[in-house]
């Protein structure tokens, strides 16, 4: 899951040992991140883009990431990873080659996002 990708960059990043340290920073609940790293919850666009910036992570990434954490739709499945892959050719290896090497089960898409995503690409 993307989720955990990006919680680890940003512990690691700000060099934290415990996730309680991020849940903190996040001002969220403890429980959640513990959630989050299980697929109970789900990692909300700000918080993404918040972890994103202070781990030197293209937000751009972290936001496509999170959103295909989101559902199982073989169809949608399919057009994240022809957008990862063509954010590889644009230079963004390590999201595309963690998408891809993870099995990533993509997301339900919301509008402004999806074509977000595709102006990205395009």
């Amino acid at each position: 899951m993307y989720a955990n990708y990006l919680l680890d960059s940003y512990k690691k990043a700000m060099n934290y040992v415990q996730d309680k340290q991020i849940a903190h920073d996040l001002n969220i609940p403890q429980q959640r991140i513990s959630e989050m790293r299980k697929g109970k919850r789900y990692i909300s666009d700000s918080e993404a883009v918040f972890m994103a910036e202070h781990a030197n992570i293209d937000p751009r990434e972290a936001l496509l990431g999170c959103h295909s954490d989101r559902n199982d739709n073989p169809k949608l499945k399919q057009l994240w990873a022809d957008i990862a892959k063509k954010l590889n050719s644009q230079g963004i290896q390590a999201f595309s080659m963690a998408f891809l090497a993870s099995g990533l089960v993509v997301t339900s898409v919301l509008g402004n996002i999806y074509e977000c995503a595709l102006c990205i690409v395009g």
